[in-house]
């Protein structure tokens, strides 16, 4: 079964206090959707690829892909106006057949072996997303109270979430609601159960400049081995190299 992933790549770098979209901020050399789209062809060498881009980022990402010799082919797609229209967009390349993953242009610390748990469990359920539990306490806040919940039943989302195609073709054949906030959510308004497998911590999603710092010393200390390490490990490295 063929393999297809859609890296959305809509952020105009307005949090990370930048001109520059963050996708095309460098990351040790080259823009971090660079190194995302790496990862999924260290997972799948003959995955098919879909970007999909802000209106006029179309010149510049094909100027980045020739710079640094990047030759595995790529479809490029138009973003619209919410990622649900963006995601609906790219989906139109699919064909119907195979297991696709949405995935965030930067969140390029996802590991390999998320990649393959996330997609085998979409091959044999029709669909999974990958989790973490939170560590920080959390509250329910309303226009007129607050009271703690148990983080014991929450999860934070990550990318990719993988379908089959077939299945989520068919669930973006509806109109935008704004309680879309991402594909899973899509799916299941179209009636489906979402399954969950474990994600890996250290795929952050680069939103904020400290963000970037935490990815640049991941890949500085680490190199070949930054998307395996567990993030406490990293941040303990740095702690220590702090103190010295």
């Amino acid at each position: 079964m063929q393999n297809w992933v859609i890296v959305v790549a809509g952020g105009s770098g307005s949090r990370m206090g930048s001109e520059t979209p963050k996708q095309f901020l460098y990351l040790l050399g080259k823009p971090i959707i660079l190194h995302t789209l790496e990862k999924f062809i260290e997972f799948d060498d003959s995955i098919n690829i879909v970007v999909v881009l802000p209106k006029g980022e179309e010149s510049r990402f094909q100027k980045i892909v020739a710079e640094h010799q990047f030759n595995h082919p790529i479809s490029i797609v138009q973003g619209g106006a919410t990622r649900f229209h963006s995601v609906k967009n790219g989906l139109e390349k699919l064909e119907n057949q195979g297991i696709v993953g949405i995935h965030d242009s930067v969140r390029p610390l996802v590991s390999v072996n998320t990649l393959k748990e996330t997609y085998s469990k979409a091959k044999t359920l029709g669909n999974a997303i990958p989790v973490i539990s939170p560590n920080d306490s959390m509250r329910w806040v309303d226009s007129k109270s607050n009271r703690s919940i148990d983080r014991g039943s929450l999860r934070i989302i990550q990318t990719p979430q993988c379908f089959k195609a077939d299945l989520i073709k068919e669930a973006f054949n509806t109109e935008y609601q704004e309680a879309f906030t991402d594909d899973a959510s899509v799916f299941e308004h179209a009636g489906y159960q979402i399954n969950l497998v474990d994600g890996n911590r250290e795929n952050i999603k680069i939103t904020y400049p400290e963000d970037l710092i935490v990815c640049r010393a991941v890949y500085e200390n680490f190199k070949t081995f930054a998307p395996a390490i567990p993030l406490l490990d990293v941040v303990d490295y740095l702690d220590n190299s702090f103190l010295v």
